[in-house]
């Protein structure tokens, strides 16, 4: 378990939004390493990890855009039924509230890399040193 830093970006939601987002990204050699997306009627939500955090930083403010960077938990582990519940249930054990998580497991991967935001990123740390 790694605790890195997560971008937030607002953006219009509407077509092909995210693939210059994306092609700026990659122009830059910069790699998303886990993305989610929540849309809203205006504006949509890209939360991602990357690779270079500063560079992208840089790179997206040069474009205009609103991001808000957030210390985050990277959770590698092993892609099987009940992990999230284990996970959940110690960091509620110990009255640590998760904001959010999301993760992408390829169908018959043996494991998963999760993004999960708490409310004590530091506590959090120490619950699921073993992750």
């Amino acid at each position: 378990m790694k605790v890195v830093k997560q971008l937030a970006l607002f953006v219009e939601n509407k077509p092909g939004t995210l693939a210059t987002v994306c092609q700026a990204l990659a122009k830059k050699k910069i790699n998303i390493l886990a993305i989610s997306i929540s849309d809203a009627v205006d504006h949509a939500v890209v939360r991602m990890v990357v690779d270079d955090t500063t560079k992208a930083l840089h790179l997206l403010g040069e474009h205009g855009l609103l991001v808000v960077e957030r210390e985050v938990l990277l959770l590698e582990s092993h892609s099987r039924p009940g992990t999230l519940a284990t996970i959940a249930r110690k960091l509620a054990r110990k009255k640590i509230n998760i904001d959010y998580a999301y993760s992408a497991t390829p169908p018959g991967a043996d494991s998963a890399a999760m993004v999960i935001r708490v409310d004590n990123v530091a506590k959090a740390k120490q619950v699921l040193k073993d992750y």
